[in-house]
């Protein structure tokens, strides 16, 4: 396989007569995916997803796509075209549309309705929004597309292939192969079988479950342990999923009509989704299952049912602020049940294993994956996965969706099935791989950084930032002031230490202080010592001090102000 990607010279502008396809984000990572395909001088692109920070991104709000890449080419766009419509694929499209208002976008039905308030909420016009359905062909400039059927954790996805006079790719999007999936709708495989006949140049092929092996169970299975749950459930029922999962909440809300209960959506998004969804014709409410939240306390507990974001531990989200006892409408207690009807993203293992234990300490019982069946993954194990190598027969793979370790598995499985090892293109961000005459190769490889959203602003911040505020986060902040007459050396005002997070009580630095000023005074002597050497002497100073004292590595911010 072509494994080392890493340390790629930039590439040369891409040819006319080469297919290149550049991933600017999705690969090595679960999020933020994104695709550019580039042949005679026009650029297609495929999802225009976010990333969601993890801890050590304190602050963060999304992590966009790194647009640079084709920052300045944007005229040459042809379209934008979305596989489904979960966050980490349609999330950063306002983002990347603020550059250029009017790309068109092409998506299914229900993709497009979940993409609209988006674009609305950041007063973009949604008047190129473009609705494509499985079966249907596109010819945009030198790319002509045909879209098929896939089923995944959220209705109404599609595969697309891309035909051009260089050459092929098809890129399944996330996608899985449920022969009973809850809308009837399966993953075309007489479409796979057709291009592979005709020949695909390129897989682009999802590869999150790649480790895992045979085959994910059906949606239906869910239903039946829901149902369980709800039976026996004595109190108010919990259930935390992600805002886009309609098919779970479509089984919750089947559950809750076979046991008598009402289900009040909670979340902004949460809220929002299911009303497109059930607007859109692909969530069928039973009759009076829903209520609102505001009126869910006329119930009595043993009615009532909540079905909520947070199932990935995010700390403003519904489920830790009512773990937090923060929620203003919800609290929970002996004899509760929460659900976590979702699988788990890496990296937030830490987040959730926080919320189950506030639960479980609230005196809730806390079913997940681990420890029963209600939640099944949207993405194709290895079974699968072997299963499509063999019915398309791609001459070249290139993996993504998924974490290293994730890649380099489903790389493994294309190999099994005949692909030639030298014809898997194992890639990370950024890295350029170009197609010609059924040939394919890693050329180079462009800029690809996180792009980090923080509040109102956009790639303002970077990762000195960040650094400064897990410091702040988990060693705290100490500050010196002090005047002085750098001349004499004599001391004004000070100093003064003020701490915050690092010590119960500030009156333990009062030891200090009296060091400090030495020290000041001894470094001032020969009257040529600048601010800057005053202030460096007391960062030393204080911490020395702190790290000896009180085992700590604040941030330490010294201010020395010169008088006139």
């Amino acid at each position: 396989m072509n494994n080392d990607p890493f340390e790629l010279p930039e590439p040369k502008p891409a040819k006319p007569d080469v297919l290149r396809l550049v991933p600017l984000g999705g690969l090595g990572e679960v999020g933020r995916n994104m695709t550019v395909l580039e042949t005679e001088g026009k650029i297609l692109i495929v999802d225009c997803g976010v990333l969601f920070p993890e801890e050590i991104q304190p602050g963060v709000d999304l992590i966009l796509p790194d647009f640079q890449y084709i920052q300045d080419r944007l005229d040459k766009v042809v379209g934008l075209v979305l596989t489904h419509g979960h966050e980490d694929h349609i999330g950063a499209v306002p983002y990347l549309l603020k550059h250029r208002q009017d790309i068109p976008v092409y998506g299914s039905g229900l993709t497009l309705a979940l993409v609209e308030p988006k674009l609305q909420e950041h007063k973009l016009p949604v008047t190129n929004l473009r609705v494509k359905a499985e079966g249907q062909k596109l010819d945009l400039g030198p790319f002509h597309l045909e879209f098929c059927a896939v089923n995944h954790s959220i209705p109404d996805a599609l595969a697309v292939m891309i035909r051009t006079k260089a050459g092929s790719a098809l890129i399944t999007g996330d996608f899985k192969m449920d022969q009973l999936p809850l809308d009837g709708r399966i993953t075309d495989l007489r479409a796979f079988a057709r291009w592979g006949e005709e020949g695909v140049d390129l897989f682009c092929v999802d590869s999150t479950n790649a480790e895992v092996p045979g085959f994910i169970t059906s949606e239906r299975e869910i239903g039946p342990v829901l149902e369980d749950v709800f039976l026996h459930a004595t109190g108010q029922i919990v259930v935390a999923s992600f805002a886009s999962h309609v098919h779970r909440v479509q089984q919750v809300l089947n559950a809750a009509a076979t046991t008598n209960r009402k289900v009040a959506l909670v979340g902004r998004s949460m809220v929002r989704n299911m009303e497109i969804a059930a607007e859109s014709g692909f969530l069928h409410v039973p009759n009076s299952v829903l209520i609102d939240l505001n009126d869910v306390n006329s119930l009595p507990p043993e009615r009532r049912v909540y079905m909520a974001t947070g199932s990935q531990g995010e700390p403003m989200a519904a489920l830790s602020r009512i773990a937090n006892r923060s929620h203003k409408t919800i609290s929970i207690g002996d004899g509760d049940t929460v659900v976590l009807a979702s699988s788990l993203i890496p990296g937030n293992e830490n987040s959730v294993g926080r919320v189950i234990n506030n639960l479980m300490r609230l005196g809730a019982r806390v079913i997940h994956k681990g420890n029963s069946k209600v939640h099944v993954s949207g993405h194709a194990a290895a079974g699968e996965l072997l299963y499509a190598y063999n019915i398309v027969k791609p001459k070249n793979v290139m993996p993504i969706h998924g974490e290293t370790r994730h890649l380099v598995a489903n790389g493994a499985l294309a190999v099994k099935t005949g692909v030639k090892p030298q014809n898997v293109m194992l890639a990370e961000d950024g890295v350029c791989v170009e197609v010609k005459d059924g040939h394919a190769e890693i050329v180079g490889q462009v800029p690809c950084d996180y792009v980090y959203v923080d509040g109102t602003s956009i790639g303002e911040i970077g990762e000195p930032d960040l650094y400064d505020r897990r410091v702040l986060a988990q060693e705290g902040f100490v500050a010196v002031y002090v005047v002085m007459e750098l001349s004499t050396g004599t001391i004004l005002a000070g100093p003064t230490v003020i701490a915050r997070g690092v010590a119960e009580n500030d009156a333990v630095f009062r030891d200090i202080e009296p060091q400090i000023a030495d020290a000041l005074t001894d470094a001032a002597r020969g009257g040529k010592a600048t601010v800057h050497d005053m202030e460096r002497v007391a960062r030393r100073t204080l911490g020395r001090w702190v790290s000896r004292r009180l085992r700590r590595a604040p941030m330490i911010v010294p201010l020395v102000v010169e008088a006139e």
